[in-house]
This record gives structure tokens, sequence and C-alpha cells, in this order.
């Protein structure tokens, strides 16, 4: 397995640091009541969020505290599979090796079981049908505009969000979180914060989760994905109003 800097070690090397960022990181943040959410959402949050950034020594961390805390083998596997959708190969795959290391280190029997549903067959019908219950049945035909429109309907969605390991709410947290720590995303950012609140994470919940995952993407993406939530809530709410 990869050697990464452990907080022991910089507990060593930087222990004024590691006091106050451990502080807030692990006790003020995750025990605000304001901002609290529950522990496997917060887990999620923080790994797609590790992800979108590219943190791939604090996602080795926050990979071992997911574990503990009780997420299983399948869901972060699901995260770190569905990553590829907005962050591509090229800056997923390190982060699949890591979790294959973290897991076999621990026991677990590799591969996993499968999590797929669909077939090469009906991926399509499936997607598209996926991104109408989430976005709106204009949806449904969106993958005859082009070849990219069709991937994203047949490969996005029909081969990720059909599979089992997560809840649509969770698939749809997680692709949040991708798009608000990776940023210049902004479109597909509101579009996928309105999703969220129509499968029922509300606008006050994303904001939470904002919140959750300021330690690890600082300050000035935080407060853009906050603009957005906000924005998208506006929308959200209009359309509501004309249905």
């Amino acid at each position: 397995m990869t050697r990464f800097t452990t907080d022991e070690d910089l507990t060593r090397t930087d222990p004024g640091f590691m006091e106050r960022m451990t502080h807030f990181a692990q006790v003020e943040v995750p025990q605000d009541e304001a901002t609290k959410i529950d522990e496997e959402s917060r887990h999620l949050a923080i790994l797609a969020t590790l992800l979108g950034c590219q943190g791939q020594e604090e996602f080795h961390v926050e990979l071992e505290r997911a574990l503990d805390a009780g997420l299983t083998p399948v869901q972060v596997k699901e995260v770190v599979y569905q990553a590829v959708d907005y962050l591509g190969i090229g800056r997923v795959r390190p982060f699949l090796t890591l979790t294959n290391d973290v897991l076999e280190a621990r026991g677990v029997q590799l591969p996993l079981p499968d999590q797929a549903t669909t077939t090469m067959e009906d991926r399509l019908e499936r997607g598209a049908a996926i991104q109408a219950a989430y976005f709106g049945e204009q949806m449904r035909e969106n993958w005859k505009k082009g070849s990219i429109e069709r991937w994203l309907a047949d490969n996005c969605f029909g081969d990720y969000y059909t599979r089992t390991g997560l809840t649509d709410r969770q698939r749809e947290l997680i692709t949040f979180c991708f798009l608000s720590a990776q940023g210049s995303c902004e479109p597909q950012l509101t579009a996928h914060a309105m999703g969220n609140m129509n499968l029922g994470n509300t606008a006050g919940f994303l904001r939470k989760v904002v919140a959750q995952c300021v330690p690890y993407i600082g300050y000035p993406r935080s407060l853009n994905a906050i603009r957005v939530v906000g924005e998208a809530e506006k929308a959200f709410a209009a359309a509501q109003e004309e249905r």
C-alpha cells in the first residue's frame, strides 16, 4: 500500500497547526447544532468532496474513518465508481487503487458483489427514465440530441445511477459534492441541486452538507456552493408553483 502522511505524522511535525485544524474539522464542524447531519450522509459527502477536489491523502484518512463509522465497502466503492462520470477516469483511477488497497488491508475480499442492474440492451431506456425522474419529463428524450447526450443517458445514468448500494438521494448527494468541490461547474451544480430537491434533499439539507465539507474544500468553493443552492431553491420553488 502507498505510504501516506498520517495525522500522527503531522501531529509530530506540526503540532500547533494540527491542534487547531483537527479541532475544527473533527469537533467544531461535525458537532455544530446548526449544520449537523446524520453520520452516513456526512461521510459520503466528505468522500465525494475529497474526490472532487483531488484530495488523495485526505481521502485515505477519511476512508478509514468512514469505514470505522459503519459505511460499507459497497458504499465507498459506489462513491468512487460514480465519480468517474463527473471527474473522468484520469482523475479517479488513483482513488480506486487506494480504496482497493485499504479494503484488502482490512481483509475485504475483492471483487465485491456486482451492483449493476442494467444490461447493454436496456441501459439507455433505464438511464433516460432516471433523468426524467430526477430532472423532469423533458429529459426523457434528451439523449436524441447528440452523442454526448446519449452517453449521458446510457453511460452516466444507465450504467451508474441504476446500481444498487446507494439510494437515489445518496447518489444525487454525492454528485452535488463532486461538482461543488470541483469548481467551475455552476450550471451542472445548479441542475443537480434541483435534482437533489426533487428527490427530497432540501435546500436546507444541502447547505448543511456544504458546511460539513468546509474543512476539506475551503471557504471560496463552499460559499459559491451556498450561493448556487440559493439560486436553485428559488428556481425549484418557481417550478413547483407552475405545476
